[in-house]
């Protein structure tokens, strides 16, 4: 028969995906929900996926590329994850330079030329990275709300841009996701506008936007990515001392190594926050009145 040893389809689609898995070298770890209806919102990190649900309620399923536990400067995605990238609608990035968009978002788009990329950071001003010695612009925009206003106002109009019959749905939710954001911003700033020049140490600099919006000062403890020298830490000691900085930043993702050394020495306290929570509004409430307290 003329259909003989001719692949069907599906099997083309099939063979089509596991050559991409194998060029890009991925392996199948971890948990990956694919959606089964609505449109498909592919986003890179946690903070995100409370965006994407806010606005597109009901009319959206949201799968977030980078999991819980994993860091965007390291973690490459499943084989699971790029398979449904070739039907997602839509890839949500944050767009200001995190390692895993710059490691992935030309290949993601090479796997799906017709899903629409929405660049959460359009129209937010970078700033440089806290540590001079690293070049570029520091990719945490997440972590003010004036920001996540931003984006979010970004990801309404890539919905409505797929879903035009839906425009006053995503507007309405938008408009009260940014409600709440606006009152999140209004009750941090009141936490921290008595305070004059209040200084802290975070051992990963992703406080910058979030110590710009409310007048914070922010000390690198990492070097370039790296546990700091023993002369640099002998510095950030006798600095913290003399300029009576009490509070270390840390991630949950890092050791908390060096910066236990650093309280011991200048009589601090570790505070471990978690810059990539899920539960953005309520963990950015904590984070800050926990913040405050110690700065006061």
């Amino acid at each position: 028969m003329a259909s003989e040893g001719i692949l069907s389809n599906s099997a083309v689609i099939v063979t089509s995906i596991l050559l991409v898995a194998s060029v890009f070298g991925l392996i199948a770890t971890g948990e990956w929900k694919e959606p089964e209806e609505g449109i498909g919102v592919v986003v890179s990190i946690l903070p995100q996926a409370e965006f994407a649900r806010a606005v597109g309620g009901d009319n959206v399923q949201v799968s977030v590329m980078v999991p819980q536990g994993e860091e965007p400067h390291t973690y490459e995605p499943t084989t699971a994850q790029i398979r449904y990238l070739e039907s997602a609608d839509i890839y949500f990035k944050v767009g200001s330079g995190i390692d895993f968009e710059i490691s992935w978002m030309d290949r993601f788009q090479a796997i799906n030329p017709d899903m629409l990329i929405v660049d959460g950071s359009d129209g937010i001003s970078l700033i440089p990275m806290a540590d001079q010695s690293e070049i570029g612009e520091d990719p945490h925009i997440w972590l003010s709300p004036i920001n996540a206003k931003r984006m979010v106002e970004n990801l309404m109009e890539g919905l409505t841009e797929i879903d035009p019959g839906n425009t006053s749905y995503y507007e309405d939710n938008a408009a009260g996701y940014i409600a709440e954001l606006e009152s999140l911003d209004a009750s941090i700033y009141g936490s921290f506008s008595a305070l004059e020049t209040p200084k802290f140490l975070s051992y990963h600099a992703a406080w910058g936007y979030f110590a710009e919006r409310y007048g914070l000062e922010q000390i690198q403890i990492e070097e370039e990515g790296k546990e700091p020298t023993a002369y640099s830490l002998a510095k950030i000691i006798d600095q913290a001392v003399e300029e009576d900085i009490d509070v270390v930043l840390i991630s949950p993702a890092f050791s908390t190594r060096a910066a236990n050394q650093i309280a011991e020495e200048i009589g601090g306290v570790v505070v471990i926050t978690d810059p990539l929570a899920e539960d953005y509004i309520e963990s950015l409430r904590s984070f800050s009145d926990e913040l405050s307290g110690w700065l006061k």
